[in-house]
């Protein structure tokens, strides 16, 4: 089973994603944490990172490996070296957008994500194209959203969590302006599946969110986005 979880910064992804293969026995894959990755490794190598051919060449360069597991969901490394918490630096949440908007990697990037869940018995995988690019004919697809204000205040939460000092008024204009960059790519554009249901995860908490997902995938069948959305 393939089950596809998009939604721009801060709706709850990640954890949704991390909780709902938990429960299901599944892996669970977060695709950002590619792009993050590349980027991190394109800012230490003072690579352009508007420059695709060159993002291509470095990933090609470097190993890049995922693993995932119940306790910390999706782990990257790159070159050996476990950077799955370096990766979600202000630094990188700065510059992210660039990079993913570059049609040659996100070309690059997609064939391993496919790969991953052509080997897997069953995902979740989450990102921001997955039911429109990456897996196509998932079985089940979920577009999480939720107000811009909810989605800077889980975020700056998040980050204070980890001792990092950040402005919440500074991270609700850059949330905007990934989701402007985001929205307006050429490549794979974040947008909503026709077939995802749509969840506003604004007022609910996380439990909340995942019992309504699984619930659609108990019933069997996926609704239209255009008849219903989860509420």
């Amino acid at each position: 089973m393939q089950i596809a979880i998009d939604g721009p910064a801060g709706a709850g992804k990640s954890s949704v994603a991390r909780e709902v293969a938990r429960r299901l026995a599944f892996k669970c894959l977060d695709t950002g944490a590619m792009y993050r990755a590349v980027t991190l490794q394109a800012l230490k190598k003072g690579i352009d990172l508007s420059n695709g051919k060159l993002l291509v060449e470095l990933i090609r360069s470097c190993k890049l490996e995922v693993e995932y597991n119940d306790q910390e969901g999706t782990l990257i490394y790159l070159d050996g070296e476990n950077v799955t918490e370096e990766i979600r630096s202000p630094l990188v949440n700065q510059n992210v957008s660039v990079v993913a908007k570059s049609s040659e990697l996100r070309r690059e990037l997609v064939l391993l994500q496919r790969e991953l869940a052509e080997k897997s018995n069953g995902i979740v995988m989450e990102g921001r194209d997955i039911g429109t690019n990456v897996l196509v004919n998932a079985d089940y697809k979920f577009f999480l959203t939720a107000s811009p204000a909810e989605r800077t205040r889980r975020r700056w939460l998040e980050m204070s969590a980890k001792g990092l000092d950040v402005s919440y008024e500074e991270l609700y204009k850059e949330i905007a302006l990934r989701d402007r960059i985001d929205q307006e790519r050429e490549e794979a554009p974040l947008k909503i599946a026709p077939e995802a249901l749509v969840i506003d995860t604004t007022p609910y908490t996380l439990e909340e969110v995942v019992e309504k997902v699984l619930s659609v995938i108990r019933k069997g069948k996926q609704k239209e986005c255009g008849e219903e959305k989860v509420k």
